[in-house]
């Protein structure tokens, strides 16, 4: 679709893919699958995301053209297969999520703006680059989408999607603005890990209307 647009840094995507892939290899760990089972969770976790974004964006899927990608997915489940069970237990695996949450959503929005999708558009694609990979390897592994937790996450994506658009269309340099994005999307979904902060849901919204009235009466 846009031929000529330029392409990001191939170590941006490695970081991102490689921090993503040790979630899945991680969850796959806990589940106390085989190696294969792992290495699988690894790939389809580290270019879920960025691959739904470079369908919608037109641009040739980052994973099959860069021969280093698959490489690193797979060093990164041979690492956690052979890393002792006390470092992965714990929270271990929602660090590393919030980490390749924040830094896809902050390559998802600059890669969109590369390809000349407008910055609101730019930012949604962001989240949900963001997101995706999480949800893929949750629904494969059975297990509650990460996304339907009521602590912050998509919120963080937003953040690190909404701040990467608007440094780029100020005209800061991308290492600044990136770094910067990263960094608020990573320390807001660290927050609600350590503190379970949460948005409000609607049956809570409800149930505090109705508590309202009948104080009311």
């Amino acid at each position: 679709m846009f031929p000529d647009a330029p392409a990001l840094p191939p170590l941006l995507d490695l970081a991102g893919t490689a921090v993503f892939a040790l979630t899945g290899a991680l969850l796959a760990a806990r589940l106390q699958q085989t190696f294969v089972t792992m290495a699988f969770f690894a790939l389809v976790t580290g270019v879920g995301g960025g691959s739904l974004r470079d369908m919608l964006i037109g641009a040739p899927a980052f994973w099959l053209r860069d021969p280093w990608v698959a490489l690193v997915i797979f060093v990164t489940a041979l690492i956690a297969w052979f890393t002792p069970r006390r470092w992965w237990e714990g929270s271990l695996l929602e660090w590393a999520d919030a980490a390749g949450m924040a830094a896809f959503a902050v390559l998802g929005a600059a890669k969109a703006l590369a390809y000349g999708v407008d910055p609101f558009p730019a930012a949604v694609l962001g989240i949900v680059t963001g997101c995706a990979g999480g949800v893929v390897r949750d629904v494969i592994a059975g297990v509650p989408s990460i996304i339907m937790r009521p602590e912050l996450y998509v919120t963080a994506a937003a953040l690190s999607a909404s701040l990467t658009v608007i440094g780029t269309v100020a005209g800061l340099p991308d290492a600044a603005a990136w770094t910067v994005a990263w960094a608020a999307g990573f320390a807001l979904r660290g927050a609600a890990i350590r503190w379970q902060i949460a948005l409000p849901s609607y049956r809570e919204r409800e149930r505090r209307k109705k508590e309202e009235a009948e104080a009311e009466r």
